[in-house]
């Protein structure tokens, strides 16, 4: 591309970081990157009545924490700033003035009442609901008699007539919309403060915006702000809508939707690699050549082709979250491990805040039993239940295995092994296995089975003489000593 690469991210500060518009942060930046170009955050916060306390930090926190960098925004500055919409008020006034000097807006001080009984007697007449004009060309009496009842203006972009807008969609191609199809729409609302299509279309063009990429749901909104660049004269960035997120029911990812947690938030309070987070919503519209789904950041900039942006709708695939996650845990460090899951033992109750180095060894230990099948970290809390259970609840599964034939046999030999065993290492326990198979000529899941359920409680777990050895001699004898008395052995 002959001249630089610059896009945006424009977040409202109205809340916490969702997913899809996480995919828009996350397209934008790789856009930047793999073109060498620039990544700008600016903050869309003039809907005031929105806006919450906090909201632009959240946003910033969790972009930060998925690995998205950017090269200007509030935070850090610019040489396109400033950077917050309400502070950039005084550089949209002076294109409104100018739009007004030369006729192509105007006031209009219409009330509320009087703009919903117009759009009323429209419906019943069967039309589409748009703005008559009706002030389109006040007299300067007209305005006076206005001002004297103290209305407040709005200040309305006059469309043109008989105009066919089209561009080209970096997702889907060329894109028509007729200028009959919209009213005189407003630019500045009473209070004084520009509507998001008039702002985001001069900031776009201050800030030397070459590409827009966002959702689908702002495709209507394309040709009103080409209207305000062709009023000023301008040349219009390259815009791409991304397709709609749907949950596994093909129905649109709502905020509401309780079978999907919508937010960046909610994915690291539950133990979630922010690389995984990363590399799953990058392949959420967008696919790479072949087959592979597992890449870091760095190769993800470098095969990002904005060419295979999907022209259907992505489903986000809970499950295959949860296995992507997996695999990121698989291949971290384990000190990572620990402390994706560690947290998650203490909230529950499980372990003491402040732990010995006795205890933090221990529960180090059992979380790296569950290393290969942790897909998140909250999920220690269920996968380690049985270290934590005094009694154990067999299921229907784990009697069927205690009733097989050899079961007291095996028990009675392997625990009185125990009985004398000093060492009680998962090494020496793996010996006395052994040395339990070779008394009894019991082997396999033979063998192998009634230790796990009677010691456990399970009938598939973990490492199993690593799990003995951190449930603890006295605990592992009590339990064969209760499961033998119930046998009648």
């Amino acid at each position: 591309m002959t001249e630089e690469v610059r896009v945006r991210y424009a977040p409202s500060p109205t809340g916490h970081l969702h997913i899809g518009n996480a995919r828009t942060a996350l397209f934008n930046y790789l856009y930047a990157k793999h073109f060498d170009g620039k990544f700008i955050i600016r903050i869309e916060d003039t809907d005031d009545k929105r806006n919450v306390a906090g909201g632009e930090e959240s946003q910033l926190m969790f972009l930060k924490w998925l690995g998205i960098e950017w090269d200007e925004g509030a935070d850090i500055g610019g040489d396109y700033g400033p950077y917050r919409q309400m502070e950039r008020l005084d550089l949209y006034n002076k294109y409104v003035d100018q739009l007004l000097e030369r006729g192509l807006a105007y006031k209009c001080y219409m009330t509320e009442e009087e703009l919903e009984a117009e759009r009323e007697e429209q419906r019943a007449k069967g039309q589409v609901p748009k703005y008559s004009g009706a002030h389109a060309n006040l007299t300067a009496e007209e305005i006076d008699q206005f001002e004297k009842e103290g209305r407040k203006p709005s200040i309305r972009m006059r469309v043109p007539a008989n105009q066919t807008y089209t561009f080209h969609d970096l997702v889907r191609g060329n894109i028509t919309f007729e200028s009959s199809d919209f009213g005189d729409w407003v630019i500045v609302k009473k209070n004084g403060i520009p509507t998001y299509n008039f702002a985001v279309a001069i900031d776009d063009y201050l800030m030397k915006i070459t590409h827009v990429l966002r959702g689908e749901e702002h495709i209507s909104n394309t040709p009103k702000q080409m209207m305000v660049y062709d009023a000023l004269g301008w040349t219009a960035p390259t815009f791409g809508h991304m397709t709609l997120i749907l949950n596994e029911e093909r129905k649109k990812l709502s905020k509401r939707d309780q079978h999907i947690l919508q937010f960046i938030e909610q994915y690291r309070n539950l133990g979630y690699l922010p690389e995984a987070l990363f590399n799953f919503i990058t392949l959420l519209g967008w696919s790479p050549v072949g087959e592979e789904e597992i890449f870091d950041k760095e190769t993800l900039i470098k095969i990002f082709d904005p060419e295979r942006l999907s022209t259907s709708a992505a489903i986000f695939d809970r499950h295959k979250l949860k296995w992507m996650n997996n695999e990121y845990i698989k291949a971290a460090d384990l000190s990572t491990v620990i402390d994706l899951a560690m947290p998650h033992l203490i909230e529950a109750g499980k372990l003491p805040e402040n732990m010995s180095d006795e205890e933090r060894e221990w529960a180090e230990k059992v979380i790296s039993l569950y290393r290969e099948q942790l897909r998140y970290g909250a999920e220690i809390v269920e996968l380690t239940e049985l270290f934590f259970n005094e009694e154990i609840n067999y299921d229907e599964g784990a009697m069927d295995v205690l009733q097989e034939e050899q079961v007291p046999e095996v028990l009675q030999v392997f625990a009185d092994k125990l009985i004398h065993l000093d060492d009680f290492t998962a090494a020496s326990i793996k010996s006395q296995i052994k040395a339990t198979q070779k008394e009894t000529g019991h082997r396999g899941k033979k063998l192998f089975m009634p230790i796990r359920v009677a010691t456990t409680g399970q009938t598939h777990g973990p490492e199993l003489p690593m799990a003995i050895e951190l449930l603890g001699k006295k605990v592992i004898l009590a339990r064969l000593d209760k499961v033998l008395k119930q046998l009648g052995a």
